[in-house]
């Protein structure tokens, strides 16, 4: 079966994402708008860094998909939490006005119910099934349990970002940065909710791993993912810690997405398993 995977650009980058096909976000920072693809990622955080202004994402449009479908009878789909971003509701449009058109055409939307390194082993595993010869239904069934399994956790170096874009109040980013306060964010139902707060990053950092250990997790077949936006030697410090604690089957390290750089700032962190 020819079968080919389509992401939204949320999906971050290593040796097993190189080859997914991905739709970009387009970034707004001060009425500049740049494609998330092939881009410059320090130019990107130094042009966040010097902005004042609120800093907007778009999400891709049908057509942006509809010219992606065209060009396999069988697609698979994965986007960010439908919660997060339109991206899963313009695939879905996409997907009715092709079905129009090519009734024949299979193609199944994922909402990934996550983002950044969540959103990049979803895609992995679909990867995975293909490449097994699963067929549709069984890729579906698969992908949807896994999803429904995932958990995704995330630490901020900086909260400007949050603050520009009006997800927390100046205020509350000041204080936290004066109290050297630090969230531990995470998805639920595809939304972002706060999970704990922590003085100082080491600790934060500390308690992030001994959460790994309060979920009920099946350690040996399953891979962890850490997405780090600009720090690589802090996420490989991070998975040699839980490498230590936690017998996962294998802990992934990925680049940041254009996307991800702009809501995990520079500095961050998000890990999925």
């Amino acid at each position: 079966m020819d079968i080919n995977l389509i992401t939204d650009s949320c999906v971050d980058f290593n040796e097993d994402t190189v080859d997914v096909e991905r739709i970009p976000f387009k970034i707004t920072i001060d009425e500049e708008e740049i494609v998330d693809y092939n881009i410059d990622f320090m130019e990107l955080i130094s042009k966040m860094k010097n902005s004042k202004n609120v800093i907007k994402t778009s999400c891709p449009s049908p057509d942006d998909f509809m010219n992606a479908f065209i060009k396999c009878k069988n697609t698979f789909v994965v986007t960010i939490s439908e919660q997060l971003s339109g991206s899963y509701n313009s695939a879905m449009l996409a997907v009715n006005l092709m079905k129009e058109k090519f009734p024949d055409k299979f193609i199944h939307v994922f909402d990934s119910k996550t983002a950044a390194s969540g959103e990049t082993l979803v895609a992995m595993k679909v990867k995975q099934l293909v490449e097994e010869n699963f067929n549709a239904t069984e890729i579906i069934e698969n992908t949807n349990k896994y999803i429904s399994k995932l958990r995704t956790l995330f630490i901020l170096n900086s909260l400007d970002n949050l603050a520009k874009n009006g997800r927390i109040t100046n205020f509350k980013a000041i204080l936290a940065n004066v109290l050297h306060i630090v969230p531990i964010m995470g998805a639920q139902d595809g939304t972002i909710v706060l999970k704990e707060q922590v003085r100082g990053k080491k600790k934060a950092f500390g308690r992030l791993v001994d959460m790994i250990g309060e979920y009920n997790v099946d350690f040996e077949n399953t891979i962890l993912g850490i997405t780090h936006v600009n720090c690589l030697e802090k996420a490989e410090n991070l998975k040699n810690e839980i490498k230590v604690r936690y017998p996962f089957k294998d802990i992934k390290i990925f680049a940041a997405s254009g996307l991800s750089t702009v809501y995990a700032d520079d500095g961050g962190i998000v890990i999925a398993f």
